[in-house]
């Protein structure tokens, strides 16, 4: 006889099954495709790297479906080695809102401390570490830099994205040329595409390029990367590193006799080692690429991928070896070195993020590497990239669905898309003048000869910190950001936005509360 019986009702099941982001409402007509043989879509998105599934996943998150919304990309797969790795705090926090965090917070290397080392005043010392800093100082909901390999972030809201997306990403499709054509006013861009050597031409409301530094969809439109003239090369690498200098688990900046190091402890891989990421400065100065205006090569300069096709892996880790010592630094085993490259990535923007059909509509948008190149030294390229399509998704969806006020009139321009420019423009150049300022300290000795001092090093980090981490990313008035309300004092008073004062254009900071219903202690940002 049994000691209970189990009883439990169908309905159930709805409350064990995960949960889905409820679509926005939609006012305007539902999307039906006409018919006719033409292919068309809402929106088209090129490249699924860290911006483009972003963008994807939060448009099919706001109810835009497989009919509505495709996503192509030349690649076969997601990342499976090398590219970005740092994931900052205020990133976690929107990917928190989304519940794609967990396993990022479980599985990344998490950054608490950034050591300071510099040439020793005791010769026979050669380096010496001279200060270690809070690597995030804004109060933070995850006060923490968490380190972890792209792909692992792009697979991670590709296994999301699929819970409301069949199709997912159309992957081995890569765009040839796009362009504007309003003979179909309603469905005016106009992108022809090729899967697996088929040719095919397809029309779109809106087109966003998430396509990288050398993007198509930027060069196709006519827009420039415009910045610097000079940059330097850089090598990187992962590893697992045999070494027994004493703040390999922390990041470092080194400067040293032989030459500048960035170090970037990371996650933890199957074998049970760690890895270790080196940004090493390879010697001498090169021409840009060629997509980039208002430049003029120097012939006294060699071109930036003749120099980058020179350095090779033993070249890197020689530098970096001769950066350590008097500390010892090499590949545990051959096996150890995951991935290395050679890079050259001037600080340049792009102007224009949207082009305009004749009616004055945003139509093409251009987002992350597309847009704006900077240094990696900063840990800045996945998450301005995410945060380029996390302000622009909730923008493209109201217009979509007519939930701005301007979307109702068919055939005129929306504020609301221009806002995307304006506020992440804004941004972008902010990066890039940072990191010009962080980078050309960071590439140069630091010493009473050049000029360079430890503390200005120091001071660079702390003042950007803010920036760097996203806490304290802020907006400019626009139609959406009011600094004070019309006609009335403002009701927060004071000026210390990163420690609580409520600042309009900035994110909300999060704080510990108490929910008196059951006792429960939360984070105000995890909601609930």
């Amino acid at each position: 006889m049994p000691v209970f019986t189990e009883f439990a009702s169908k309905s159930r099941d709805l409350r064990v099954l995960p949960s889905f982001a409820p679509p926005l409402p939609r006012f305007s007509p539902p999307f039906q495709p006409k018919g006719d043989g033409t292919e068309r879509y809402e929106v088209v998105i090129v490249g699924a790297g860290p911006a483009g599934l972003m963008l994807q996943l939060l448009l099919a998150r706001y109810g835009l479906s497989d009919e509505s919304l495709l996503c192509i990309d030349s690649k076969s797969s997601t990342l499976k080695s090398g590219q970005a790795d740092g994931i900052q705090p205020r990133t976690l926090e929107v990917l928190k809102t989304l519940g794609i965090s967990d396993e990022i917070e479980n599985e990344a290397c998490q950054i608490w401390d950034f050591a300071f080392w510099n040439t020793a005043t005791d010769a026979s010392k050669i380096i010496e570490r001279k200060s270690i800093l809070p690597d995030v100082i804004p109060e933070a909901r995850f006060p923490y830099e968490a380190t972890i390999h792209q792909g692992r972030v792009e697979r991670i809201m590709e296994t999301d994205l699929l819970r409301y997306s069949k199709r997912g990403v159309q992957r081995d499709t890569k765009l040839l040329n796009v362009q504007i054509d309003e003979t179909d006013a309603e469905f005016p861009v106009v992108a022809e595409i090729e899967t697996h050597g088929v040719r095919r031409v397809i029309r779109s409301k809106h087109l966003v390029g998430a396509d990288g530094a050398h993007s198509m969809v930027r060069q196709s439109m006519g827009l420039k990367l415009e910045g610097q003239s000079l940059d330097h090369i850089w090598g990187v690498v992962d590893m697992v590193a045999d070494t027994n200098f004493p703040d390999i688990r922390k990041r470092c900046a080194i400067h040293s006799p032989a030459g500048s190091v960035m170090v970037i402890p990371r996650e933890q891989i199957v074998t049970g080692e760690y890895l270790t990421r080196l940004y090493v400065q390879v010697p001498g100065i090169v021409n840009p690429d060629s997509d980039v205006a208002g430049e003029s090569a120097d012939p006294c300069v060699e071109d930036a991928r003749v120099r980058r096709s020179k350095v090779t892996l033993d070249e890197i880790l020689k530098q970096a070896t001769d950066a350590f010592k008097p500390y010892c630094l090499r590949p545990k085993s051959d096996e150890s070195i995951d991935w290395w490259a050679a890079y050259q990535i001037g600080q340049r923007v792009s102007p224009e993020f949207t082009v305009k059909d004749s009616a004055g509509i945003d139509r093409v948008f251009i987002a992350g590497d597309a847009c704006h190149t900077h240094s990696p030294k900063a840990g800045q390229g996945m998450n301005v990239s995410m945060m380029d399509s996390y302000n622009l998704a909730w923008k493209l969806a109201y217009h979509i669905h007519g939930l701005s006020p301007a979307s109702a009139q068919q055939g005129h321009p929306d504020p609301l898309l221009h806002t995307y420019q304006l506020e992440r423009h804004a941004n972008a150049q902010q990066l890039i003048d940072f990191d010009r300022k962080f980078s050309t300290i960071f590439s140069g000795q630091l010493d009473s000869e050049s000029g360079l001092s430890h503390a200005e090093f120091v001071e660079t980090f702390n003042t950007g910190n803010g920036f760097t981490s996203g806490c304290g990313v802020e907006y400019a008035d626009n139609m959406i950001v009011a600094k004070t309300p019309d006609g009335s004092i403002h009701p927060v008073r004071g000026d210390d936005y990163l420690s609580g004062i409520l600042r309009a254009g900035r994110r909300l900071l999060n704080v510990k509360v108490k929910r008196h219903a059951d006792g429960r202690h939360r984070d105000i940002h995890d909601g609930q």
